[in-house]
């Protein structure tokens, strides 16, 4: 009879202690679930805005190539960074928890960048392109486009340092792992001056 009561209480403290284990790895997940659809719906606010500077900078350029005849590998230059960041950009939407998505995304934009700085640059030299009305429309709502692309991506790596040191204490890690939860990329620009927005100064 002793040996039985042992027994019934050992089985009973082993299906507490499963359901006790089971009652925080679905909190765990939960949480992690919760984490990372914030930072998928954090990156679309980025996405959207990239979309605006991908599409503006066609016209951009379109635009300059009546003033700047003579700079052809320039504007070549940035249509190629533009091409270039629009695809990294698609293939980031299409799987944002996919951390090599966004990283990829990121460097195509700070290469962007760093083609937009060197444009605009150059074009200080074309008074007559600083004149166009189209072109100072269009600058002035790329300047808009590029700070709410600051905003928004500072907002998005706030949430990804959230779901990374969620994901990243103990024991949450382990159920991280069990269930694949890849570690949140943050992003971010690598080249120190594509990290400041281009300078638009026309108009």
């Amino acid at each position: 009879m002793n040996n039985l009561y042992i027994v019934l209480i050992i089985f009973g403290g082993l299906i507490l202690l499963l359901v006790i284990i089971g009652m925080f790895a679905a909190g765990a997940y939960n949480s992690l679930v919760r984490l990372r659809n914030l930072t998928v719906n954090a990156f679309a606010q980025i996405d959207v805005q990239l979309q605006r500077r991908h599409d503006l900078i066609p016209n951009l350029v379109e635009t300059a190539k009546a003033y700047m005849k003579h700079e052809r590998e320039t504007l070549e230059a940035v249509i190629s960074a533009r091409n270039t960041a629009a695809s990294a950009r698609q293939q980031a939407a299409d799987d944002p928890t996919n951390p090599n998505n966004i990283r990829r995304s990121a460097e195509a934009e700070g290469s962007l960048s760093g083609a937009m700085t060197r444009f605009f640059a150059l074009s200080e030299s074309y008074p007559d392109l600083k004149a166009d009305k189209t072109i100072a429309s269009l600058s002035g709502e790329l300047t808009t486009t590029e700070n709410q692309i600051a905003s928004s991506r500072q907002s998005y790596n706030d949430t990804v340092l959230q779901y990374n040191n969620t994901r990243e204490v103990f024991p949450t890690i382990i159920f991280a792992s069990i269930f694949n939860f890849q570690p949140g990329a943050f992003f971010q620009i690598e080249d120190v001056q594509a990290r400041k927005a281009p300078k638009v100064s026309f108009g």
